[in-house]
């Protein structure tokens, strides 16, 4: 098969920009696709953290009133991605992060900004740079989603569109008088369009113009078709279920790979777990926690959210004390949640340590020197953490949602005796389950023989990219031949 191109745009990418598992799929699927014959350039802002680690950019385009101001298009080279980056200082040379500014209010001209991404997508999609025109554009999340409004409604030949859904929760919606600043016309504000409950939807366009719709786990893409999971959009999801699929996201192994991560204290293979304890050490030190080798050590890295069940993690933590465990958590988010936390340590030196905001290191220390990782989610599209965890022997403790379900096999008596089981799963997402889970581990850790068969069960899970980007690969194939034909 000839080669295909693919312009995939996100709103993230690591290692240039990241709040999120965004970042990490944009950065590591077009590595793993190259190989079966896919070209990946991805379309991001132009950040003032991208633009300052840019290699070899060469000016495509310049643009001299781009959505209210001077822009231009920029073809780089950065950390081994092959970029076009808008570089548009007045949408992206600010303080603060992608999407709010330091306070973490939301960027007013949000629907402005990321409506001139999609744009400047939708705008290569039809040969704006010379001598290229993918066969694909592959659109990741709201930020994005008006690129396949764009295809549509401009008319004439178009590339087939694939949209992603990261996290059906984020939206994108906004004031239906933006319609005229974002260049869409007045036929294409329908439900049929960019209507969206009165409002201009970003996701929902993605959702209703894509040809393909996936998200990044196949249990995933079943719960967001119903009620409970869809969040207003499972009707539309339903009715176009048979352009729904969900592929399982991964992970970048050789960024996570503890055989090698110049991260941690002590690097370990699944035949040297117990090299472990030196960074269990090491993160006990950094926490603050008391250097006790025989107590259960639970990570958690994540958001403190409603939707990642920190809040059950707060009241369940008099379970996972009185079980002699420690906690070390890593994440910023609801001010109230960081309260709590910063309450339990004082009423538990020692046993629970905690640092505020996001560090990628301590991120893979953590995950070395955790015993055990937790992801309480109360809903999850796929999650990452659960799939480092596997990756350096931390046995997950998660929910049953989502990609968890799909990730993490259960230590149950039949998982066990078999040698399948790689985790904890529990149900329902309340107090009282994730309580019962914290003593399950606690009960399987002070059963060394027994925690060593979990470690190196789930070190020994495929948790690459190679086998989700050849079914990318398979479904942009698909979407050529049905062009063609």
């Amino acid at each position: 098969m000839s080669r295909i191109d693919v312009l995939a745009v996100a709103s993230e990418i690591f290692p240039l920009v990241k709040t999120g598992g965004l970042a990490d799929v944009a950065g590591a699927l077009p590595k793993a696709l190259a190989p079966l014959g896919v070209r990946v350039r991805t379309l991001v802002p132009g950040y003032a953290s991208v633009m300052a680690l840019l290699e070899e950019t060469r000016t495509v385009r310049r643009l001299p009133d781009w959505f209210g101001g001077a822009a231009r298009l920029i073809a780089a080279e950065a950390a081994g991605l092959d970029l076009f980056v808008l570089d548009a200082p007045h949408l992206y040379r600010r303080e603060g992060g992608p999407y709010a500014d330091s306070s973490g209010r939301d960027f007013a001209d949000n629907p402005i900004r990321f409506g001139a991404l999609a744009r400047m997508a939708a705008s290569l999609g039809q040969g704006l740079a010379p001598r290229y025109r993918p066969a694909i554009v592959h659109a990741h999340d709201w930020q994005t989603g008006l690129a396949p409004a764009y295809l549509s409604y401009d008319g004439g030949r178009r590339p087939a569109v694939v949209f992603t859904i990261h996290n059906l929760a984020f939206q994108g919606q906004f004031d239906p008088r933006l319609l005229e600043s974002l260049g869409l016309p007045a036929e294409s504000f329908t439900p049929d369009g960019v209507e969206y409950y009165g409002d201009i939807g970003f996701l929902k366009s993605g959702v209703r113009l894509a040809d393909r719709i996936t998200t990044v786990s196949p249990t995933y893409a079943t719960e967001i078709c119903t009620p409970q999971g869809g969040m207003g959009m499972d009707g539309l999801l339903r009715g176009r279920a048979d352009r729904l699929i969900g592929i399982l996201n991964a992970i970048d192994t050789d960024v996570w790979d503890p055989s090698t991560d110049p991260m941690i204290d002590a690097e370990y293979t699944a035949g040297q777990v117990e090299r472990r304890a030196a960074n269990k050490a090491a993160l006990q030190n950094r926490m603050r926690l008391e250097a006790d080798p025989e107590a259960p050590l639970f990570g958690v890295v994540s958001r403190l959210s409603w939707q990642k069940g920190l809040d059950l993690l707060l009241e369940a933590l008099p379970a996972l004390i009185a079980e002699g465990a420690q906690l070390a958590l890593l994440g910023s988010g609801d001010a109230a949640l960081e309260a709590g936390f910063q309450a339990a340590i004082r009423a538990h030196p020692g046993r629970i340590g905690c640092v505020f905001g996001y560090d990628e290191a301590l991120a893979h220390q953590v995950q070395a020197g955790a015993d055990a990782i937790l992801v309480p989610s109360r809903f999850e599209p796929c999650g990452l953490t659960q799939l480092c965890a596997l990756r350096y022997g931390a046995v997950p403790v998660v929910s049953r949602v989502g990609g968890l379900a799909d990730t993490v096999i259960d230590a149950g008596p039949m998982a066990l005796a078999a040698g399948a089981a790689t985790g904890i799963q529990f149900a329902p997402v309340e107090t009282a389950a994730l309580e019962m889970a914290l003593r399950r581990a606690a009960s399987l850790y002070r059963k060394p023989a027994t925690w060593r068969k979990l470690q190196r069960a789930g070190m020994a899970v495929d948790v690459s990219w190679t086998g989700p980007a050849q079914q990318y690969a398979e479904l942009y194939a698909e979407l050529i031949r049905e062009r063609a034909g």
